[in-house]
């Protein structure tokens, strides 16, 4: 008897996040024309990873000049009238030919210049390769600082709601990230960078928790049975914070 091959469930939201990206673009560039210079899937649509249930989907779009606020909300309400699952996902970060406007901070420039899958492309911009240690620190300001204080909510909540199971998993999950491009100054999926710290060893780090929410991310599970580990996140918090003093001159 034929064996029955099993679809990945993650690799068809993929291609169907994919598809979706590819039409709201087309509706951009008809929208801004030659203003746009060029729209690339970065995030894990682009350095791999991707949840269907978990992963946003990152569109890096470069533009002549100036993006406007009405034009991006213009694009994000586009994007949802395409399609009421995927749109909501969407995360925009922009910049000018120059790269000194937008949203597009090192850490996505990085994944920009590493790992970026062209959408449309008039012409073909690329910004100076962020040193190291402007990865640092920017990760050592508000990065870090939004994680802590999400750590600190979560560590001290009473239950998990519905509504707050992706933070909570993404919360578990960060410390993973944060220590791979904090040594390294690039980025990773989240399957690379648990990796990466699992070989590295760092004692301080709770590398066995951060490898349980992975596998709770792979199979888009409800993070509920990990939530009594929420009291391990200050210590977490401490581990990295204590990493970033070994690193980083502030």
């Amino acid at each position: 008897m034929p064996v029955m091959m099993h679809a990945d469930p993650d690799q068809l939201a993929r291609t169907a996040a994919i598809d979706f990206t590819r039409c709201a673009v087309a509706h951009w560039q008809t929208a801004l024309g030659s203003e746009l210079l060029g729209a690339y899937l970065i995030g894990s649509l682009a350095h791999g990873g991707f949840s269907g249930r978990y992963s946003d989907i990152d569109i890096a779009l470069v533009t002549e000049a100036e993006l406007p606020s009405h034009a991006l909300d213009r694009m994000r309400c586009e994007a949802v009238a395409l399609s009421a699952h995927w749109g909501p996902k969407l995360s925009l970060f922009w910049t000018d030919r120059h790269f000194c406007l937008g949203r597009f901070p090192p850490l996505d420039r990085i994944d920009y210049i590493d790992h970026a899958v062209t959408l449309m492309e008039r012409e073909c911009v690329r910004p100076m390769r962020p040193a190291i240690e402007e990865i640092q620190r920017y990760l050592a300001g508000a990065p870090f600082a939004n994680w802590r204080d999400m750590a600190w909510h979560f560590a001290t909540a009473a239950s998990l709601e519905a509504k707050e199971r992706k933070a909570y998993l993404r919360t578990l999950l960060y410390p993973a990230r944060f220590c791979y491009s904090l040594m390294t100054g690039r980025i990773a999926s989240n399957d690379d960078a648990v990796a990466f710290l699992g070989k590295k060893g760092l004692a301080q780090v709770d590398v066995s928790l951060i490898t349980c929410a992975l596998q709770c991310r792979q199979t888009g599970a409800d993070p509920d049975f990990l939530f009594p580990a929420r009291t391990m996140l200050p210590s977490q918090v401490d581990a990295c914070a204590a990493l970033l003093a070994e690193l980083v001159l502030i």
